[in-house]
């Protein structure tokens, strides 16, 4: 693709991640938990979910009519993707942090992303309780608030600043990661659990986290921040080195290989 083509596609995610955060705002304080509806243990959706998904869908459906669209709300991953033909993908999650949005905590925010032969091109994420922005497209580096931002110089797990997402929602992997956090908290200078993975990979772009990891992620938890870390010079891994794809599973972060291969270490991966 040409740079143009890839500005125009970062345009786009810009824009629909701010029509999202702005229903976000529209509703802060308004919606409660007794508001919304569980999907499962909590995991929970309301409609300020649906609302800020319709927002953001609107802008990319009126400026990409013939993309297809996988997105948090709605149909599971296998039924929305069953008739893909390897058109343009765009990666929505309308409100990452729905229990944090709903409890009045400020980690939320929403992601938008665009894969284009499955590789992920552009992507933003845009935390309205902050009025934070964050974008990347291929080739084009990792952007906060028009400033350029890259990941930290930390060199060893002892020193770094670690981010993790709990397996709330797969309860089978507790004794696992268990074990992982742990390792980690031994091996590192701390962990931080914030409640939102976009915003936690936003974190390890700009150096404010040094690494990450989750054990289980869907592809709109992720996608933008996957790319914002690569555009700021950090990596991405699953165990055994296996390549971040937009498939449901492990994400595993950091600002090098090096540090990479200290996490993966303590986490016995």
């Amino acid at each position: 693709m040409t740079d143009a083509d890839l500005d125009g596609l970062l345009d786009t995610a810009r824009l629909a991640a701010d029509a999202a955060a702005s229903i976000h705002a529209r509703d802060a304080g308004a919606v409660a938990v007794r508001d919304a509806r569980s999907k499962a243990r909590a995991d929970y959706v309301s409609q300020t979910d649906w609302d800020a998904q319709t927002a953001a869908l609107g802008i990319i459906r009126e400026r990409h009519p013939d993309h297809a669209v996988l997105a948090e709300e709605g149909e599971s991953v296998a039924e929305q993707l069953a008739g893909w033909d390897g058109r343009p993908l765009w990666i929505v999650d309308p409100l990452d942090g729905t229990a944090n949005f709903l409890h009045g905590h400020p980690q939320h925010c929403a992601s938008v992303a665009v894969a284009v032969g499955g590789h992920v091109v552009a992507g933003a994420v845009t935390a309205a309780p902050t009025d934070e922005r964050w974008w990347a497209r291929e080739g084009g580096g990792a952007f906060k608030d028009d400033r350029s931002i890259s990941v930290s110089p930390t060199c060893d797990l002892f020193d770094a600043l670690v981010g993790t997402g709990f397996p709330f929602k797969a309860l089978d992997l507790l004794p696992t990661y268990l074990g992982q956090f742990d390792r980690v908290l031994r091996a590192a200078s701390g962990i931080r659990r914030a409640g939102s993975a976009a915003l936690d990979l936003c974190y390890v772009a700009q150096g404010s986290l040094d690494c990450f990891w989750e054990e289980s992620l869907m592809p709109w938890d992720y996608a933008a921040g996957l790319l914002l870390i690569r555009e700021a010079g950090g990596v991405l891994s699953r165990p055994g080195g296996a390549e971040v794809d937009l498939v449901p599973g492990q994400v595993y972060a950091a600002n090098s290989a090096a540090l990479m291969t200290e996490m993966l270490d303590a986490l016995d991966v």
